[in-house]
């Protein structure tokens, strides 16, 4: 395939490093990514039609993973090397001699040469030390607050086809309920609650899901996303690692040792179970808990996995319109 055909395609074959926000305490940081020999290029927003947004989604599960490459991240001047796996897929613990203050820092990396050590490609993010503020809120991301019908695997698919970043829906009155969250317990607007988007979306949807939250104006945050698929698997786009999604929240209760969580989901996969699995494993740790329902099928599982959670001290709530949360919300004081 020609160089022209690959940027005419918005692909390209040049040596790619991506990055992904990371988090952690002020003495040590965390932050991943992936090295490509094939990824898509960024998104043009020119044409909005079926077949553009069709292809914008597709181009992102045409990647080539790095496997066994050298990167090397710096952040707060320190610098931490690592290689990537057989998926080209890395995470790197960043010891820090001198403490971060809590707030947004950069992070850099670099894909070097195996054999030279030369640099090939290098990428920019951010990572986020937490606030000491009340809470921090662990959301997940497909029909908790973008509409994915994530319960019906071809009807997930469609929409992820028929529409892109910027024309898929978010539930009415999500947005409001979040940054209400992103100052809960606080009695004057200070420093947001910190805010972790765990989801099974895979990583190929990084950017995409990244565009969505800010076009409609969510909290910033920490993106933790699942195993990277090929086109292939496209099919199967956020219907497994749910097993891995508690593992992904245990590292948050670890780098926020000091807040209670708010927990957000929907009731259209294993939300309910895994947060309980959280509460029973946190006790006292846990504020609340929010269930969007969505998907009747999983109600019956979703009130037992709430059942546990009240019976646990926790407060739940089961809802169907963000309005509702809200109002549960403001009216417990959070």
């Amino acid at each position: 395939m020609t160089e022209k055909l690959l940027s005419w395609l918005r692909l390209t074959r040049q040596p790619t490093l991506k990055l992904y926000r990371g988090f952690g305490s002020p003495g040590c940081v965390v932050v991943q990514g992936h090295a490509f020999r094939q990824s898509p290029l960024s998104r043009r927003y020119e044409r909005v039609n079926f077949w553009a947004n069709a292809w914008g989604l597709l181009r992102l599960f045409l990647v080539r993973p790095w496997a066994a490459v050298p990167v090397r991240v710096t952040v707060g001047g320190q610098t931490t090397g690592a290689r990537t796996d057989t998926d080209g897929f890395f995470r790197v613990e960043v010891a820090l001699p001198i403490p971060l203050p809590a707030g947004w820092h950069p992070a850099t990396a670099e894909l070097l040469d195996a054999r030279t050590g030369a640099r090939l490609a290098h990428a920019t993010a951010e990572v986020h030390v937490p606030y000491e503020t009340p809470y921090a809120v662990i959301s997940d991301i497909d029909d908790t607050f973008l509409v994915s019908h994530s319960a019906t695997r071809w009807q997930r698919l469609w929409v992820l086809l028929s529409r892109n970043a910027r024309s898929r829906a978010p539930f009415a009155d999500v947005a409001a309920h979040y940054q209400w969250l992103a100052q809960a317990g606080q009695p004057t607007p200070g420093p947001p609650n910190a805010f972790f988007y765990v989801s099974s979306s895979e990583w190929n949807l990084y950017d995409f899901i990244l565009e969505f939250a800010a076009h409609n104006n969510m909290p910033k945050g920490v993106f933790q996303l699942s195993q990277l698929k090929r086109l292939s698997q496209l099919r199967e786009s956020g219907q497994n690692k749910h097993a891995t999604k508690l593992d992904r929240i245990v590292r948050v209760f670890a780098a926020c040792p000091s807040q209670r969580f708010v927990l957000l989901g929907d009731d259209s996969q294993h939300d309910p179970g895994i947060y309980a699995a959280v509460v029973k494993r946190y006790p006292g740790r846990v504020r609340a808990v929010y269930i969007r329902q969505v998907h009747a099928g999983g109600r019956p599982a979703a009130e037992a996995a709430l059942d546990e959670i009240r019976q646990a001290g926790v407060a739940t709530c089961h809802f169907e319109h963000s309005r509702d949360a809200l109002q549960h919300s403001q009216q417990m004081g959070l």
